[in-house]
């Protein structure tokens, strides 16, 4: 097991928080947190991969200890986002990789993916969704405010912002919730209370119509460049349902689809099975 270490990257004058772990001659991991999380989540993954490849988890910005510049000064869109992370990936030398992907990470790397197929070695997606069957009724709120963005439904999305909402998040479709530390959500709950950030998720909210926009163009990658690929969910996701999962094989269909018996925030409890997966479609 290599040391963690905790860095940061000047991206374009952005500051990107960042972990890092193990030998920069191993094959490269890159590792894409979601909402409303950080880098944070993969504390236990990354010491149960690090013998075996180089492994880099940023925060994304507006996330973490990433820079969250004022709304008025950078534009939180995902295709922003996917920018920052795209030269991120220069910045620490990461030219060809594997990517895990999770919530907001997957619509990160799957633009990556359609920017720089040939960077893209294997995709392992984690509850990181890119059909429309894939996606609940939890949705539909947010939905409301995509077809009417009035201040009224973006008020209404605070609710998603509340501490005890980020907990459900965790714990929801959890068998055991006393495996589920209480570390990551007090500090999801942390960063979600610093001045303007309840703003900058409200307008992530938003875009976010543009992923399911570009699930026709992920999809279109995925049929074309046929990449490795490891769907691994928890099954009892509120957001993201098991049809997603699925759905990869239907443009890949040599991607393997394995299912885990949790919630959204998978590897809170399944750690070890999620990096046994790695380890076994990543060594094929």
């Amino acid at each position: 097991m290599s040391a963690i270490r905790y860095r940061h990257a000047n991206v374009d004058g952005l500051n990107v928080f960042y972990r890092e772990a193990g030998s920069p001659d191993k094959p490269k991991l890159l590792l894409l947190h979601g909402f409303p999380s950080s880098g944070h989540m993969f504390r236990d993954l990354i010491p149960l991969l690090s013998d075996s490849f180089h492994i880099v988890a940023p925060d994304l910005p507006g996330f973490g200890l990433s820079d969250m510049p004022p709304r008025e000064q950078f534009a939180y869109t995902f295709d922003h986002i996917a920018d920052v992370i795209d030269r991120f990936t220069e910045v620490v030398g990461f030219d060809r990789f594997a990517v895990y992907v999770f919530d907001y990470g997957a619509p990160t790397g799957f633009r990556l993916a359609v920017k720089h197929p040939e960077r893209i070695t294997a995709i392992i997606s984690q509850n990181g969704n890119a059909y429309e069957e894939g996606l609940s009724d939890g949705w539909n709120p947010i939905r409301a405010y995509w077809q009417d963005p009035s201040q009224a439904n973006r008020d209404a999305l605070r609710a998603f912002l509340a501490p005890e909402t980020t907990r459900w998040q965790y714990v929801h479709g959890v068998a055991d919730e006393a495996l589920v530390s209480p570390d990551g959500i007090a500090l999801d709950n942390y960063y979600l209370a610093r001045p303007g950030a309840h703003d900058v998720q409200l307008d992530l909210f938003l875009d976010y119509q543009s992923n399911v926009a570009l699930y026709p163009t992920f999809q279109m990658y995925f049929r074309t460049h046929r990449p490795r690929f490891l769907a691994v969910w928890g099954k009892h996701d509120p957001f993201f349902l098991p049809p997603g999962a699925e759905a990869f094989k239907r443009d890949i269909p040599d991607a393997r689809v394995q299912f885990v018996d949790t919630g959204h925030f998978a590897l809170e409890t399944h750690a070890k099975d999620i990096a046994h997966a790695i380890r076994e479609f990543l060594a094929a």
